[in-house]
């Protein structure tokens, strides 16, 4: 697209008379679709690389207990949006569309002076607003030769997904308005299943073994019915779409499960190869355009994913390898290398967001920044605590809704076993039971000692909390 056509269709308006001294950060906003943290080689993972996202980490700051307060993906974008929870924004499934008219981050960075962009996966329904410019995947979008909506225009294009949004990303960069500062938000769909990488990232999978996690094998021995109930078991839950053939008619059980594990978590870091690139393609932008210094970039992901650990894909439950996001943040300006290990919520990235340009979160937000915790002066009043809840009873997955608390200790969960007329959502109800989960001596959560004796006060004083949090965040409990 020329120039002036763009601005145009960005709703390009004269350069206002601030604009020349305006040095505020610019904020370039990465995420992926379902990239757990032990995915990434600046967390530590055995299993894969990424040398280019690694580069935000090492120049930043890497945040070890970031969460998200409901573990899908069209519900965390709208909180990460809005700085709401999901009852509040009314995005509690994947089926609820974010109100156009509602307050987000973008509006309000838009009305602060700031250039504003959307590209890739958007995920919330209806068409984004608060954007100078958007080019969005219809719904979830495909792998290859996808269709884009760009500014309300349909239009298919030739190549692969994960390239074409780096690509219209860096396109904006360079045709933006240069009198403002940024705020661009890419949002790749991969590695999302049904993990198609890219050919370019083919490689031999017959001479190379993936290690294994841990759990595995595990089978929910001393767990709930709904950990049991849960339909996401590698191999045996497993389409020919997501293991590129069929299912072995001889293999059964743990067998099974070994063989799609290699399936499938090798599809699923190729996919992560391609957004790493394009993490890359996006650095050496900034590098070129001499805007290293003042912007913030950040990497993340919707949630996180279980890769295979407890014998899982997918994502939904409260346990770590799905509560827990990568966020890695990169701000040469003002921030320094380091790890950072309070509690942070995906809520508290839009007040963050603001507090970086300069502009006033509005009082119904319920997250708060955290750029003074990045800085190493953590407020004596940050959380020690943090409330999740998930609404799709049995719709997907099979797995049943749940709320819960987490502590720096423990973990409480409770399956109220209702569906509450939430949408998308199964009409029947299952019986209610609670986890509880001592992360010090159990961090791979595999007994629940809900029933021991030993932690019936701590449950007492769990349940306290959970109730204290609910009500704080204007929450309701499921009735009895």
């Amino acid at each position: 697209m020329l120039r002036r056509n763009f601005l145009k269709a960005a709703g390009a308006v004269a350069a206002p008379a601030f604009a020349k001294t305006d040095r505020r950060p610019n904020i370039l906003f990465i995420m992926a679709d379902d990239h757990a943290a032990h995915a990434i080689s600046a967390y530590g993972s055995t299993i894969n690389e990424t040398p280019n996202i690694d580069r935000i980490g090492r120049d930043g700051i890497r945040l070890d207990n970031c969460f998200c307060t409901n573990s899908i993906c069209t519900p965390s974008r709208a909180v990460i949006l809005t700085g709401q929870y999901s009852h509040v924004n009314g995005v509690k499934t994947l089926n609820d569309p974010l109100d156009p008219g509602r307050q987000n981050v973008a509006k309000l960075l838009q009305a602060g002076g700031y250039s504003t962009a959307m590209v890739g996966k958007w995920h919330l329904h209806k068409d984004p607003t608060g954007f100078d410019y958007w080019n969005i995947l219809p719904g979830q979008g495909a792998y290859y030769d996808p269709e884009f909506i760009e500014m309300g225009q349909r239009k298919k294009h030739t190549g692969y997904c994960t390239d074409l949004i780096t690509d219209f990303s860096i396109n904006w960069l360079k045709q933006r308005p240069k009198d403002k500062p940024f705020f661009l938000m890419c949002h790749h769909k991969a590695p999302h299943r049904p993990w198609q990488p890219a050919q370019s990232h083919a490689y031999d999978a017959a001479t190379r073994t993936i290690e294994e996690p841990v759990t595995l094998y595990d089978h929910y021995e001393n767990r709930s019915e709904a950990a049991r109930r849960a339909t996401m078991r590698v191999g045996e839950s497993m389409t020919k779409a997501d293991v590129k053939t069929d299912l072995p008619a001889d293999l059964k059980g743990d067998e099974l499960r070994k063989w799609g594990y290699q399936r499938y978590i090798k599809d699923y870091l190729r996919c992560i190869q391609s957004v790493d690139d394009g993490v890359g393609r996006l650095l050496s932008q900034l590098m070129r355009d001499d805007l290293e210094e003042n912007t913030v970039v950040i990497y993340t992901s919707d949630q996180g994913f279980f890769l295979g650990d407890h014998g899982w894909f997918d994502k939904r439950f409260m346990y770590e390898e799905s509560l827990r996001m990568p966020f890695l943040i990169r701000y040469p300006k003002e921030l320094k290398h380091g790890i950072n290990s309070d509690m942070i919520l995906n809520l508290d990235f839009a007040g963050t967001f603001l507090d970086f340009a300069g502009v006033a979160a509005p009082s119904d937000m319920q997250g708060r920044s955290f750029r003074q915790n990045l800085r190493g002066r953590t407020p004596n009043d940050w959380r020690k605590s943090m409330y999740y809840r998930y609404w799709m009873h049995l719709a997907d997955h099979n797995v049943a809704a749940h709320y819960g608390v987490r502590t720096e200790r423990y973990k409480l969960i409770y399956y109220y076993g209702k569906a509450l007329g939430t949408s998308g959502s199964i009409d029947r109800d299952t019986p209610p039971e609670w986890e509880l989960f001592d992360l010090l001596k159990d961090p791979r959560e595999l007994t629940n000692v809900y029933a021991d004796p030993v932690y019936q006060k701590t449950i007492v004083d769990l349940k306290t909390l959970l109730a204290r949090l609910q009500a704080e965040y204007g929450d309701q409990p499921c009735p009895a």
